[in-house]
Order: structure tokens, then sequence, then C-alpha cells
């Protein structure tokens, strides 16, 4: 299977390890990875501060980019988010508006086989043991976009359980934001800082070594709190742990 490897504006920026991780991941089990290299940001931060117009180029052009491939796939929820769900209000605001069927039409060729990682292995690969091995105390802090607006359920969690000697311990409070938000941290700092102590606190009442998520953008955020708490423990992308091996351990 040839699959695009959708890395997203933050990780091409700050988080490149996590794309790394994909590619050792999903080539271990048989995927032909591609890297457009044309790709660029999806319009998600554009559209979610109120420029859907602005956001309408970068639409089409993710588009361009990707159509041709079987699957997109992506490790980050929000970004995998801002396609599947997002890209057709576009469409639907654009006809409504009296400008055809034409966004739609473009932006429809890659909604339905845009994949989050996590939904791409379990649902298209069909697989939860990745034959992984991470030997850390871990608790999972599902993402809201992950959660609600993918409605990743517990794959994530079944991907972890499969890892050898992964302890996974339940994270009190896990449905709840982190406080990142995007630009909502920017905007509304003093909540988003509130929230995310929140988060850490309760990842640290846990005991574990390592809080994973399927989105670095809110790891970011819960990582920068830790810092700032002198935290003990560590933020990591679940690409990471789920490429890692007893040949070659992540940190």
């Amino acid at each position: 299977m040839r699959v695009a490897l959708f890395l997203t504006c933050v990780n091409d920026t700050l988080y490149p390890d996590t794309g790394r991780a994909v590619v050792k991941l999903l080539t271990r089990l048989g995927v032909e990875v591609d890297f457009p290299m044309a790709q660029t940001c999806c319009g998600q931060a554009h559209y979610n501060t109120g420029y859907r117009h602005e956001a309408e180029p970068l639409a089409r052009h993710f588009s361009d980019v990707f159509a041709e491939y079987e699957a997109i796939v992506t490790p980050s929820g929000s970004c995998g988010a801002m396609v599947r769900e997002l890209y057709p209000r576009m469409g639907a605001r654009a006809r409504a508006e009296g400008h055809g069927d034409t966004l739609a039409a473009t932006l429809e060729r890659v909604v339905p086989k845009t994949y989050e990682l996590t939904e791409f292995l379990v649902d298209v690969l069909g697989v939860t043991d990745v034959g992984a091995s991470y030997p850390h105390q871990v608790t999972y802090h599902p993402t809201c976009h992950g959660l609600r607006s993918l409605g990743l359920g517990d794959r994530p969690r079944r991907l972890l359980e499969a890892v050898k000697g992964l302890e996974l311990v339940e994270l009190p409070g896990a449905e709840e934001c982190c406080g990142f938000g995007g630009t909502f941290a920017v905007k509304n700092p003093d909540v988003s800082a509130a929230m995310g102590t929140g988060k850490v606190r309760n990842a640290e009442s846990t005991g574990a070594e390592v809080l994973c998520a399927a989105d670095n953008s809110c790891l970011m955020h819960i990582g920068g709190t830790m810092t700032r708490l002198d935290s003990a423990m560590r933020p990591v992308h679940i690409a990471e742990i789920l490429a890692s091996t007893e040949e070659e351990p992540a940190v």
C-alpha cells in the first residue's frame, strides 16, 4: 500500500522525530510511505481564527498535493479533523454563498481517505500489536480533536496496551481539555494555563513516567506546563512509542 505522510506544520517545524517515527513504524508494517515535498499548512489556524476565505487556497493546495494517494496519514488529530470535519463545511459554505460546487468537489478527493495515525493502523491495516517495545509506565491523554471530532475512541489505548513492557495507567479526568486549543491559549492565557496545570497535576498523580497523546500541539502545551511546574514527567507522541522496538528503543 502506498500512502502519503501529512506531517503538519507543527511537527515539521518542532517535532520532526514524530514524522521519522511514523515512517519507521509504517515501513516496518509493510507500507510504502511518501512525503510529498509540496505539502504546506492545511489551513486549520486560519479557519479556526475566522479567516475561512484565506484558508480555502490552502485547502485546495492540500487536495492537489495529496489526491493521488490511496491514503493520507497524519500524526495529528487536530489537522486530521480539519480535513475530515471542516473541509466539507468549507465546501458547503462556498456553495451556500453562490460559488458553486467546485471547492466541495475538489476537497472531496481527500476527505474520505485522510486518517489519523491510530485510525489508519487499527481500521485500515487491521493491527493493534505493531511489534513495539517500550518498558515504561505511561498514561494516555485523549486530545479533544481526536476524541470529539474524529471519534478515535479506544484505538490509541488498544495500540498502547499491546506494546511489550508498557504499563498503561489510567489518567484522572482524561477527557478534560488540556487548555491548548490553538489560538485559545493566546487569547485566554490565564484560563489555558490553569487548565494545563490541572492536566499535569492529574497526570503526576498516576505516578507514570510518560504522558502520551496523539497530537503534538497538545503535548507542546502540556510539556511547557510540565517544565514550568518542574515535573519529572515527560510528554511523548504515541508514534514514537509505537515505533520503539527492543532493537531500536526510543528514549
